[in-house]
């Protein structure tokens, strides 16, 4: 092992950590808001709505990220002269829109199914007590549902963005120049994978484990009522002479 080499291949690969935790979180961000979409639907009982989201999920859980990263850039390239007259070319040329998409689509099917347990998991006698102080509605959701809910499934969501920062590796194959297309460069260049990719796995462990530790602060705060009471000391009675 070259020590030196490695310092300078961990200089060189996290000038690529600001366009990854980009691509990460621009998707966890869009997906998040689609999940909860499907979540809905699914939840509706209305077939016109469920079996739409149903299908959406079963299609992108069901393929790799891999193949629908290829089909939206490539695939959809052949289409090029409609998506040029409906305006869309500019959006589907670039590859980081297209890995954003790609992203976006993945993560949102597996979070709306993250969301619905969420949703489900919340007691049916907490919500009784609110509707019988008079919640109801949106009300009811933003002030019991939702709360609840986000506490319930958000292990499960932490999960799913540190899959989704380690997902953001595929986008080097549309030329996108994150921790692995730097390091696929590098190795182009210098032929010594094994350093190379060693650095690149610890960069992805060290953001992970701040990811983790954010998540972990996050869920203290949600959960006042699981924290143990902080101890009372006894009151020392004065020494008699």
């Amino acid at each position: 092992m070259d020590f030196a080499f490695m310092r300078d291949t961990f200089l060189t690969l996290m000038g690529g950590v600001p366009l990854t935790l980009n691509l990460a979180f621009t998707a966890v961000a869009f997906g998040a808001v689609f999940a909860m979409l499907l979540a809905l639907m699914r939840m509706s009982r209305v077939k016109v709505l469920d079996w739409p989201a149903q299908a959406y999920v079963f299609v992108f859980r069901g393929t790799p990220l891999l193949v629908q990263i290829f089909l939206i850039y490539y695939g959809l390239g052949q289409f090029r002269p409609t998506l040029q007259e409906w305006g869309l070319w500019t959006f589907f040329r670039e590859p980081y829109w297209c890995a954003v998409l790609a992203l976006t689509l993945n993560t949102a099917a597996y979070a709306s199914e993250i969301f619905r347990g969420g949703l489900q998991s919340v007691p049916h006698n907490q919500v009784e007590a609110a509707r019988a102080c008079g919640m109801s509605g949106f009300l009811l959701f933003r002030r019991i549902v939702f709360p609840i809910a986000v506490r319930q499934a958000l292990p499960a969501y932490g999960s799913e963005i540190i899959l989704m920062v380690k997902a953001t590796s595929l986008a080097s194959i549309i030329t996108m120049m994150e921790v692995t297309g730097l390091a696929a460069k590098l190795i182009s260049q210098t032929f010594r994978a094994v350093e190379v990719f060693i650095v690149a796995g610890l960069i992805y462990l060290i953001l992970n484990f701040i990811i983790t530790r954010i998540i972990m602060a996050i869920e203290w705060w949600l959960s006042p009522h699981l924290r143990r009471p902080p101890a009372i000391e006894p009151r020392l009675e004065a020494a008699h002479v």
